[in-house]
């Protein structure tokens, strides 16, 4: 069995990966944020995965095993909070808005001088405040338990633009479109279309994070147009894909 690394103290600092950089598997006893100023983030826990651009932040509990993986030049903001300070009540990694505000505030926090001093603490409470306040986005890819669901997503995660329905996909790894309907409910919480819009808007991220043209992304991440695929990204991020902030 691999060792997972393991600082009881989560680090509180700025940091910079190239793409296709990672950060092993590790936990820490305290909480984090997780913030991509530049470039996209990838959380992966056993659980599932996060995908957050830079109007994004992660939400990672104590305790939650995770890795980090960067996608486009990645300019990663950490901040610690100690196990009984979350102001969020969350003990699941969660994505959440980041505003003007909050994105500033994260980033001085992050440059910041790591110390006591009462401008710090002030800023801190500030920042604190600005997290209670955020919305929390839906950007999450659950891992399926189920042999069958498990086949089915591996394929899907292979090749987003797959656009075979749920019966056909069925036949590939040995089960029915009802079954696999029902499993996607009460295993994955979501129905196979949520799942697999939820599957291309992160490979869509990931995408534009390595400068790829929207109608590229589009064709690539399986929408029919891509008008299509702007409607989806406006309705979730709030703003078209050729106005994302990449960095």
């Amino acid at each position: 069995m691999t060792d997972i690394r393991h600082t009881s103290v989560a680090p509180t600092r700025t940091q910079l990966l190239a793409p296709g950089g990672e950060i092993d598997s590790h936990r820490h006893d305290d909480h984090q944020i997780v913030y991509a100023g530049r470039g996209v983030l990838a959380v992966t826990t056993s659980a599932g995965s996060w995908v957050a651009p830079a109007t994004r932040a992660i939400w990672v509990p104590a305790g939650i095993v995770h890795a980090h993986r960067a996608h486009g030049e990645l300019e990663l903001h950490l901040v610690g909070l100690l196990a009984a300070d979350n102001p969020l009540g969350l003990d699941v990694p969660t994505v959440l808005a980041v505003g003007p505000l909050l994105r500033e505030l994260i980033i001085a926090y992050t440059r910041a001088p790591d110390d006591d001093s009462p401008e710090r603490t002030r800023l801190r409470a500030v920042l604190l405040d600005q997290l209670r306040a955020s919305p929390q986005q839906p950007l999450y890819l659950p891992t399926p338990a189920s042999p069958p669901l498990r086949a089915l997503c591996e394929i899907l995660q292979a090749a987003p633009a797959d656009s075979r329905t749920l019966p056909e996909l069925g036949r590939q790894v040995g089960a029915s479109g009802r079954t696999l309907s029902r499993l996607f409910r009460s295993d994955l919480g979501m129905t196979f279309p949520q799942w697999r819009t939820q599957l291309r808007l992160q490979h869509a991220l990931v995408l534009l994070a390595e400068k790829e043209p929207v109608t590229a992304v589009a064709h690539r991440c399986g929408w029919s147009s891509a008008s299509a695929f702007i409607d989806v990204f406006r309705r979730t991020f709030g703003h078209t894909p050729g106005s994302h902030p990449t960095g």
